[in-house]
């Protein structure tokens, strides 16, 4: 490992802190077998300890997949998630930024909500410690680009929560499409899970073991109707997240960006359609049908339904899931990956492989540019839908062309004292 850029191991800091000490008295350094190492196990200096900042349901799905990794903290807005966690074995806390304070956790798991993923990854950045974050990326496309400007500004190693680019048949399938066996891409079809409308406004109790005011952070303050009770009772409140679009779109959106540079297509022409109900607390888009096309002539569409990316060319076309691979002719299928003229990197554990990039200082496969490129699709569908008309985007200057309303909807207020 790259030891400049590497955040002060623990057995670094311990002795630095004995030499601070100064006038303290003098006792034995008992170096333990752990600490030299044992079979299978690495020392201390290049284990890499990780701190979970949201063990909710998904954070704490993904919790246990850092192979090579130790746990060593824990964060969350539940007094018993965060007890619970660890089980005495790490610490716990109430406030990511103490948590971030931490010289001794070198990387950190983020599986807050949505609303929460960019402030705590720039924070993060910002605190010397590497990333994984749970996809959707950001609640703006200024969150997004904020979000990439810290991961280089800092050089830390960011690894996206999109789990499928370590699914050996999507990697052969985006392959394929930039092996060219598919002849000139011409069309790109989207699917992903719908949100849907429906939600309780009405006030209920704070649960006592809930810091409500940490859960809202930047959001803006609401009386507590549910909210951070579970992921089906944010993930299609506006406040918080702009809906399946994203929170699910980024799964086979991101397959997209692997197999097709969209950002590379010229300008983007977007137009779409998608209902947002008069009532409930359920306030994003569902029934979203967007249609691209981009200045190269290639089209693009994002629609609800299952989990499904599919390039269509002149001479073929491939369909990816995380179930499975389809093709046209069906012989595509057995074409050998090393006969292929592109290869995308190899990761088969998520986690596992984001550990590795840890230790190595190489990018992670689901990295930040890729994990922006995509999240921007979403958000621009989705501003698109909310205008009710066609715009213009142009993915180099990372702006829409000759609309100010549109760029104005890039941003979303934070609720002080919350910045990026």
């Amino acid at each position: 490992m790259d030891r400049a850029n590497r955040p002060i191991a623990r057995r670094e800091f311990l002795k630095a802190a004995a030499a601070a000490a100064g006038g303290a008295v003098a006792v034995p350094y008992v170096i333990t077998s752990t600490a030299l190492g044992a079979p299978g196990v690495p020392p201390a200096s290049e284990r890499v300890t990780i701190g979970h900042i949201g063990v909710g349901g998904r954070g704490g799905g993904i919790g246990r997949g850092f192979a090579g990794a130790e746990s060593v903290a824990v964060c969350d807005c539940w007094k018993s998630r965060r007890e619970n966690y660890l089980r005495g074995r790490g610490k716990a806390y109430a406030d990511f930024r103490e948590l971030l304070a931490d010289p001794t956790i070198d990387a950190v798991a983020i599986a807050t909500c949505d609303h929460w993923h960019v402030p705590v990854t720039i924070a993060a950045a910002r605190a010397g410690k590497d990333m994984y974050t749970e996809k959707p990326l950001g609640v703006s496309i200024e969150q997004d680009l904020a979000c990439r400007a810290a991961i280089g500004r800092y050089g830390r190693m960011f690894q996206y929560g999109t789990q499928q680019r370590s699914s050996p048949h999507c990697r052969f399938g985006c392959e394929l499409v930039r092996s060219g066996k598919i002849g000139q891409v011409k069309e790109i079809h989207v699917r992903a899970p719908n949100s849907h409308p429906g939600g309780s406004t009405a006030p209920v109790p704070v649960p006592g073991e809930l810091d409500y005011e940490m859960w809202l952070g930047p959001a803006p303050a609401r009386p507590y109707m549910g909210q951070a009770a579970g992921g089906e009772a944010w993930w299609h409140c506006y406040d918080y997240a702009i809906g399946f679009i994203a929170g699910w779109g980024a799964h086979p959106l991101d397959i997209l960006v692997w197999g097709y540079d969209t950002h590379k297509a010229g300008k983007w022409e977007v137009q779409g359609t998608g209902v947002i109900a008069p009532e409930g607390r359920n306030d994003v888009v569902y029934d979203w049908d967007v249609k691209l096309r981009f200045e190269n002539g290639v089209s693009m569409t994002l629609r609800t339904g299952g989990d499904y990316t599919e390039f269509r060319g002149t001479e073929g076309w491939v369909g990816i899931s995380r179930g499975g691979i389809r093709a046209e002719p069906a012989s595509l299928l057995k074409i050998p990956p090393a006969a292929l003229s592109v290869h995308l990197p190899v990761s088969r554990s998520h986690g596992g492989s984001f550990i590795e990039c840890v230790r190595s200082r190489t990018t992670p496969v689901s990295n930040i540019d890729d994990a922006v490129h995509s999240d921007i699709i979403s958000h621009v569908g989705d501003i698109a839908i909310r205008l009710g008309r066609k715009v213009v985007w142009d993915p180099a200057a990372e702006r829409f062309v000759g609309d100010e309303e549109a760029n104005r909807r890039m941003r979303r207020a934070m609720r002080e004292p919350w910045a990026l």
